[in-house]
């Protein structure tokens, strides 16, 4: 007999879990954005700022640059928002390496946990190449471009071959 209460037990434990789990999968999906509080005065607040074309715009929509992107920054693609970032804020070096930039990839897509981004450039001749000297600089300016817990950035050739690395 005790048997049998568990396995009632733990079968109506079993619906009531999944009876939540549904509900919440529900509410999740008719707004897109992971439902709740948070996001319905994230939506009414980028609503009433949408016709104003203000920064507060911007940083809802999750800039990387916290403040001080605009919009012609936020559509263009990871190497020009980087490229950017550094003719702002890179000395003459850092500006002169990162002009061979030609693509990023995974820079906006960080968790903290482990995350790698990859610069690629149009340097040749792998590590015994020119590039490794200014891969050392490409990786230096992207930790000053983007912050994380445990992050690698590797730079690339032209060739796809690796010419440094770097945390950030």
């Amino acid at each position: 007999m005790g048997m049998k209460a568990k396995v009632g037990l733990g079968a109506v434990v079993g619906i009531v879990v999944l009876g939540v789990v549904s509900a919440n999968a529900g509410n999740d999906a008719g707004d897109g954005d992971g439902g709740g509080t948070a996001s319905a005065d994230k939506r009414s607040s980028a609503s009433s700022d949408a016709g104003s074309g203000s920064a507060k715009t911007v940083e809802d929509k999750g800039s990387g640059d916290k403040g001080a992107a605009d919009k012609g920054t936020e559509k263009a693609s990871q190497a020009d928002q980087f490229k950017a970032f550094v003719n702002k804020n890179g000395t003459a070096k850092e500006k002169d390496a990162v002009s061979h930039v030609t693509k990023v990839q995974g820079a906006d897509e960080q968790n903290d946990i482990l995350d790698a981004a990859d610069v690629y450039t149009d340097f040749t001749g792998g590590l015994l190449g020119k590039g490794t000297g200014p891969a050392k600089l490409i990786a230096s300016a992207f930790a000053d471009w983007k912050h994380s817990e445990n992050g690698l950035v590797t730079v690339y050739d032209a060739d796809g071959e690796m010419l440094g690395n770097g945390n950030f």
